[in-house]
């Protein structure tokens, strides 16, 4: 099939999916349309089981391999949907809270990933560095789950603002570990490390690496922000303005990919930027109407068509009943390592400062995986551990996604009206 005719299906399919969850299941949208996706997978995997000749799973496996998951969401998809959820964060707000927040998306996602991976090579007997690489893509919150819950959430304030900063910021920050990791784990695809290290050794090199791509894709992110907000103070047309915010998510977000930078990190500072100066300084009332309509849309467009996605990923995962055990142990292991990866920074921080009640628990549950994390695991070099972290990975994010994120607005009701919560 072409781009076209596949972009087409896929429109198609979210929009009936979305119709079904709207009209019969009722739940957030985005869920609902996972949900309907996965049974729909379901349905056609039994079909194919029970009428073997009829070769319909075949079908829609090769229809999904066509479609390049890893490659859609990290090389497309993903630019647009930080700029238009950082876009709605506003800098006064994450301000406020920025040291729980970069705490939480440094420290917390280097806790995590050295419990998950830890973890993951006791229950396995995988490799450690290579266990290391699946605790780094399953660490990250995928913000694209994150803020779609919070919509529905209620939450106090300042604890939607840590949650939103941090889910944006803590993404970045994942992909950036989990390249330095593959680069450790294996040098003779991930040759990356290498490269940028020249004769150092390969710690250092993962070191500057890191530094590289984090601070360079801020740097970029705000660099070009700040241009494009300067050339929006001159115009008055909130067609030409909101081409510009188009522009500058995919632009920047295939320049920082060219300049070997982080472009998640760049979409995410350039959309903050744009957010909050931008909007306050270089736009009129009206084109501030056109702008953040414009973005919600793209944002719900692309959450529907990635949650559809994640849905017939199933059929790129291979079960078995072994897998299947582990991939219930990586629930619980992720759970830990997220529950460490809050607490730490909120516990060092509490003496300097206070908290909203259950911050603990709240972001513990409500640090939801997605689509993120199948995309790097998918784009990870073939090899003996492969299927088994993909079986995992993808476990561990329909849970959060339909568990946690079908549930994580009751628990804030909940633990919101007992003070002696942390």
């Amino acid at each position: 099939m072409t781009v076209l005719q596949i972009a087409s299906l896929l429109i198609v399919l979210a929009g009936g999916f979305g119709a079904i969850n709207y009209l019969f299941l009722k739940l957030p949208s985005s869920i609902g349309i996972l949900i309907v996706s996965l049974f729909a997978s379901l349905a056609i995997i039994l079909l194919d089981l029970a009428v073997p000749s009829l070769m319909v799973a075949d079908e829609v496996r090769r229809l999904v391999t066509d479609i390049h998951f890893s490659e859609t969401l990290l090389e497309g998809m993903l630019g647009l949907l930080l700029f238009a959820g950082a876009l709605h964060v506003k800098m006064g707000d994450l301000r406020d809270e920025w040291l729980p927040v970069v705490l939480m998306a440094t420290l917390g996602v280097g806790l995590s990933t050295a419990v998950v991976g830890f973890g993951f090579s006791w229950l396995t007997g995988m490799p450690l560095l290579i266990a290391l690489v699946f605790g780094a893509l399953i660490s990250p919150t995928d913000p694209v789950a994150v803020l779609g819950v919070l919509r529905g959430a209620n939450l106090e304030k300042s604890l939607e603002t840590k949650i939103a900063g941090e889910s944006l910021f803590n993404d970045g920050v994942g992909y950036v570990v989990f390249l330095v990791l593959v680069g450790l784990a294996f040098p003779v695809i991930g040759d990356s490390a290498a490269d940028h290290g020249g004769e150092q050794t390969a710690l250092a090199a993962a070191a500057t690496l890191f530094a590289q791509e984090a601070v360079g894709g801020a740097v970029l992110g705000i660099v070009l922000g700040w241009l494009t907000f300067r050339v929006m103070r001159q115009i008055d047309d909130y067609s030409l303005e909101v081409l510009l915010t188009l522009g500058l998510a995919f632009g920047g977000y295939e320049l920082a990919v060219y300049l070997h930078v982080s472009a998640p990190i760049m979409a995410v500072c350039a959309g903050l930027l744009i957010g909050d100066v931008g909007t306050k300084y270089g736009m009129s009332e009206q084109t501030r109407q056109y702008v953040d309509g414009f973005w919600k849309l793209i944002d719900e467009i692309l959450n529907a068509v990635l949650f559809l996605l994640i849905g017939f990923e199933v059929f790129a995962v291979a079960f078995g009943s072994d897998a299947l055990i582990i991939a219930a142990a990586s629930i619980a292991l992720a759970l830990v390592a997220r529950l460490v990866a809050v607490a730490v920074p909120v516990l060092l921080l509490r003496p300097f400062r206070t908290f909203a009640t259950g911050v603990i628990p709240v972001m513990t549950w409500g640090g939801l995986k997605g689509g993120i994390s199948v995309a790097l695991a998918l784009s990870l070099p073939e090899g003996e551990w492969k299927p088994l972290i993909l079986t995992c990975t993808y476990v561990v994010v329909i849970f959060s996604i339909v568990v946690q994120g079908l549930t994580v607005a009751s628990l804030a009701k909940r633990v919101g009206r007992q003070p002696d919560l942390v």
